[in-house]
């Protein structure tokens, strides 16, 4: 019988690692956000803040975790973070790609 509960925190992990080195020049508020929106995002297969928010479980009322997170969006993504996503995105990129 697999183990859920490693398997998961493998996951989480490897997406709180992806968010750190995507992140890693901002304050530290601007970090959880990434970390929050990227875990929320995939964990729920949504980009709607409502389901992001219910994967985050967070204790408090649903729509004071949502208000943040979307004053966060309202201000744009900052330049830094689109630089270091391309960076690690390019990574897994061949250089040379076939088309099918």
């Amino acid at each position: 019988m697999p183990n859920f509960t490693v398997n998961t925190y493998i996951l989480k992990r490897k997406i709180f690692s992806f968010s750190n080195k995507i992140s890693k020049l901002l304050p530290k508020p601007d970090r959880n956000f990434v970390a929050d929106i990227i875990y929320g995002m995939l964990a729920s297969g949504s980009c709607l803040l409502t389901d992001v928010v219910d994967q985050l479980h967070e204790p408090s009322n649903k729509i004071n975790v949502v208000d943040p997170l979307s004053r966060y969006l309202k201000k744009g993504t900052p330049n830094q973070i689109v630089a270091s996503y391309l960076r690690e995105v390019k990574k897994w990129v061949p250089k040379d790609p076939h088309p099918y």
